[in-house]
């Protein structure tokens, strides 16, 4: 028979070994405990934002889980960076950079501690790929929860998230909005603990990750400070007994197929392009074959159902109460969009949990199949002249088909977001903002100020945007990301000029700038590196590794 604790022993077994144990007990483990299982808890928690600002109530409740069922948890702690706040800000260019440190730290301190399990719980946006690239690295049985979500506040009689906070700065810019009212929509719009609430790129990781089934389907969908959360996450502990019992591994679970369900559930949901950026890396991690294009061609497969900002009208606890993930996941299974086959942690199949969904009478949250939002689903790429590798562009909640403007070029969001302030942006203009790519920034930052502010002002029905950034899981509109290759590489998009002709054709796919191919290499020809804004530290050695959007801006490949 198999023993449990195969890994743990080879750091805690024999006479040599007496000096691990006898550190180990210097913290209040008995023989007992180091007998037993070891189960590694990733903690993300951190007191920088409200989106892991509760996390440490909820490693409790794990590893109360994981005592009752055998095991002995140690919790360890990684970093995050807060998305939101850092937003609009040189600190958001840390955040994707994050992504790898967190896999990288939860990856090391499993290697070298060699635990039996692993249990991951993470919050924002970036410590939900990270961790589940960490777990997809160590392959050792193991699971991700999240945080969850959360709830909405309250604002003249109607739900807001941080979206209508940072939408408030265009309009009380442009004098729109007064100032008490912006002062007290601040005050009201995060009423407590849990990540941003509409379907955004914390609650779209969530979702991709219960629909691959690296995450128990029940636990990431409910908010982050019900009560449920709690005894769920005790029952995660429990569970994550059950796969060491039965040796499930992340490589049993993350596949092709359950990369698609993923993807299938972002699209559904109109969730977030940055999913496109998050799966391709934790497919790299993973060894699995998976390309930007392949995204395109089950997006189109998939309808739009999920009426959830920022495009739609609720929010991820809405979705909860409407009927979960399952639910979901049997709206996949209905419309022939789901490998109902592929496992999951729970040692169910997803077509198993999406057979038990319960879903509330007259809920309007998720659409029926024959009532879709639109046809397909809520992001596509375009390629073209600008964007030769692609860019993703989120078309949930946006009606326009097609869009032809002048550019209005700038070299980073600051100089962009300054524009808009002094509202210097028109009515059929073309935003493009380059140089912040994952070299160029580094880190790709999120344009989520500028987007917001635009929509603020009442542009955002008449202008679109490219960039080789990244937006918030909060932007809607005609915004086009991630083009690659990116400004810093020589992509195309670094040849653009002011005034430029640049248009946009979704159902063609297409993206491209007026110029014919001798003006482009003409100017590319012409073009010069700009200086490195980072010569040493954690940023620099980002810049030197990172590989381009279209691969999933990963580091180490």
């Amino acid at each position: 028979m198999r023993k449990l604790n195969q890994r743990s022993s080879i750091m805690l077994e024999g006479p040599s070994r007496a000096p691990a144990r006898a550190m180990m007990k210097a913290m209040g483990l008995g023989d007992e405990d180091l007998q037993k299982p070891l189960v590694g808890i990733a903690n993300t928690w951190i007191e920088t934002m409200p989106c892991n600002y509760h996390l440490r109530r909820l490693s409790e409740k794990v590893k109360e889980g994981v005592r009752k069922a055998g095991g002995t948890p140690i919790e360890f702690n990684t970093i995050a960076i807060s998305d939101g706040i850092t937003m609009g800000t040189e600190g958001m260019k840390t955040s994707l950079v994050s992504r790898e440190v967190v896999a990288d730290s939860i990856e090391l301190v499993a290697r070298g501690h060699y635990f039996d399990a692993l249990v991951a719980i993470s919050g924002c946006d970036k410590t939900i790929p990270g961790t589940v690239m960490a777990l997809a690295r160590v392959n050792v049985p193991s699971l991700m929860i999240y945080g969850g979500s959360i709830e909405a506040g309250k604002f003249e009689n109607h739900d807001v998230t941080i979206q209508d906070v940072f939408e408030a700065v265009g309009r009380f810019s442009s004098g729109k909005m007064s100032v008490e009212k912006f002062c007290e929509l601040e005050d009201k719009a995060c009423p407590d603990a849990g990540a941003c609430g509409g379907q955004f790129t914390a609650n779209t990781m969530s979702t991709a990750f219960a629909l691959m089934g690296i995450s128990p389907v029940w636990i990431n969908e409910i908010p982050a400070m019900s009560s449920e959360k709690d005894a769920a996450c005790v029952r995660a502990g429990e569970l994550v007994m059950e796969v060491l019992k039965k040796d499930l591994k992340p490589s049993d679970l993350i596949t092709r197929k359950s990369l698609e369900n993923a993807f299938c559930a972002v699209a559904m949901t109109g969730g977030s392009t940055n999913a496109v950026l998050h799966l391709l890396a934790v497919a790299r991690e993973m060894g699995v074959k998976l390309s930007i294009e392949d995204f395109d061609r089950w997006s189109v497969k998939t309808p739009l159902l999920g009426d959830l900002k920022p495009g739609g009208k609720y929010v991820a606890s809405d979705l909860y109460h409407a009927g979960g993930f399952r639910l979901v996941a049997k709206r996949m299974l209905d419309a022939g969009r789901l490998h109902a086959d592929c496992v999951t942690v729970t040692g169910k199949t997803i077509g198993e949990e999406a057979r038990g969904a319960v879903e509330k009478p007259g809920q309007q949250v998720l659409r029926s199949l024959s009532d879709p939002l639109k046809a397909t689903g809520g992001l596509v790429i375009l390629k073209g002249n600008l964007a030769p590798e692609g860019c993703v562009l989120k078309v949930a909640g946006e009606k326009r088909l097609s869009f032809e403007g002048p550019a209005r070029v700038f070299e980073c969001e600051d100089d962009a977001f300054a524009a808009v302030k002094k509202q210097k942006i028109k009515a059929g203009d073309v935003v493009v903002i380059r140089y912040e790519g994952p070299k160029g920034g580094p880190g790709m930052r999120e344009m989520l100020a500028v987007t917001a502010a635009l929509v603020g002002e009442g542009l955002g029905d008449s202008v679109a945007l490219l960039t080789d950034g990244r937006f918030s899981g909060a932007t809607h509109g005609l915004m086009a990301g991630h083009a690659a290759p990116e400004a810093a590489d020589r992509g195309p998009i670094a040849a653009v000029k002011n005034g430029d002709i640049i248009r946009f054709d979704i159902p063609k796919r297409l993206i491209e700038v007026k110029l014919s191919k001798a003006q482009i290499k003409t100017r590319l020809n012409l073009w010069k590196a700009p200086k490195a804004r980072y010569k040493t530290g954690v940023m620099a050695k980002y810049a030197r590794l990172v590989s381009s959007a279209s691969h999933g801006a990963v580091t180490g490949f």
